[in-house]
């Protein structure tokens, strides 16, 4: 019986390209972060996400949140009191299950949401500077398809 090779592990490539996409998401919040001073507004990178999810689902539940981000649901809880008491989200309760809360940013924290994407799009323009439309089509579908990979890898190899 062969012996098989175990490619992935033994991949100097796939170590770059993911050492590669690791530089770049940091990259990418070291400098949203400077660009929008999250430490003078105090907010952190995983507040800014939550503030993203509820600008984008309004409405939505902190249960939606957990089944969306696959985050530890005793983190977003912290989280999202924390994103309440400065008064950038709000409570509704939910009409058909009072158990359950409806968040939505409060006006206050749309302000700040605009803010934030106003940022992000200055640096995610300049991170890809000097691509062509195709070359960006082609990053996107070569994303998706490692993204495929991972979400797929629940399956035994």
């Amino acid at each position: 019986m062969k012996n098989q090779v175990d490619k992935v592990n033994h991949s100097p490539t796939a170590d770059a390209v993911f050492d590669a996409l690791h530089t770049v998401m940091h990259l990418y919040r070291s400098r949203r972060a400077q660009t929008f001073r999250e430490d003078e507004r105090d907010i952190t990178h995983m507040e800014s996400r939550v503030m993203d999810y509820f600008d984008r689902h309004p409405g939505a539940t902190q249960s939606d949140l957990v089944l969306h981000s696959g985050k530890d649901k005793a983190q977003l809880t912290r989280l999202i009191r924390g994103l309440r008491d400065k008064g950038y989200l709000e409570a509704h309760e939910d009409e058909r299950d009072r158990r359950s809360s409806r968040l939505h940013l409060s006006a206050e924290g749309k302000a700040i949401q605009r803010e934030l994407k106003k940022c992000s799009k200055e640096v995610l323009a300049l991170a890809v500077e000097g691509l062509t439309q195709e070359q960006n089509r082609e990053l996107v579908t070569l994303l998706k398809m490692l993204q495929a990979n991972l979400e797929g890898s629940g399956k035994s190899r």
